[in-house]
């Protein structure tokens, strides 16, 4: 393994506890857009994989892993009259303000891999207003200089171009960065971008199902420093 000089996060699932924070969202925003019709948020629910009267999400859910614009297309046959312009505006706008259950103390952990000499990322198939929202809400909206995200101008995971729009900007070969994330999708867009793949359970994505795409699965990221410190001892030993 090459010196590792950078850490890209995901987003949700990874900085932030999904199950912890989107849940409770995904159902207040579709009750939003059913000006609070019950039955309507239900027909919503199942276009997009989301359980409504169980706060649930389905393994397949849009919710989950897709964009905006995405998430958007799929709920517009059933909102006459509605775009898709303003489906995501209004979900940017909810999204800005849901609570956020950090995987683990950020500050912490972000001090200590900036004292470290890491250069820290942000790459999120999520909108940059929110993104940057989340961030400075858990106080680490400055310990990261690079933010890559839905309306960035690049397509989004699984795609690797965010992540290599991240190395260039950084500075840094990709295959010095570590990719951080909860899902396959994450995993997929870093190894096809050359870079170290790590992923965390806080997000949706089974052991099993990241086992087989990454080279490591930790609990959450607060397991970090560890798994470095172990990198660096066994490209030592190598």
């Amino acid at each position: 393994m090459n010196d590792i000089a950078a850490i890209l996060f995901d987003k949700d699932g990874t900085l932030f506890d999904y199950h912890k924070t989107w849940a409770n969202w995904s159902r207040q925003f579709l009750l939003d857009l059913s000006d609070g019709d019950t039955a309507h948020a239900r027909v919503l629910a199942a276009e997009v994989g989301f359980e409504f009267d169980f706060n649930a999400f389905h393994r397949d859910s849009v919710l989950l892993q897709g964009s905006p614009g995405e998430i958007a297309a799929a709920l517009l046959p059933h909102l006459p009259g509605a775009s898709a312009t303003g489906i995501a505006t209004r979900m940017s706008a909810l999204t800005a303000t849901v609570p956020h259950a950090e995987a683990t103390p950020l500050v912490p952990l972000f001090d200590e891999l900036l004292s470290r000499g890491l250069v820290l990322g942000v790459v999120t198939n999520d909108t940059l207003g929110p993104t940057r929202a989340h961030l400075r809400e858990a106080g680490i909206e400055q310990a990261v200089p690079h933010i890559f995200a839905a309306d960035s101008g690049f397509a989004p995971k699984p795609e690797p171009d965010m992540l290599l729009a991240f190395a260039e900007a950084a500075g840094v070969d990709p295959a010095r960065v570590v990719m951080v994330g909860d899902s396959p999708s994450d995993m997929r867009a870093g190894s096809a971008a050359g870079m170290v793949c790590v992923a965390v359970l806080t997000g949706l994505g089974t052991r099993a199902q990241l086992e087989s795409c990454a080279c490591a699965v930790l609990p959450t990221i607060a397991g970090l420093p560890k798994w470095l410190d172990r990198a660096v001892n066994a490209r030592d030993a190598a």
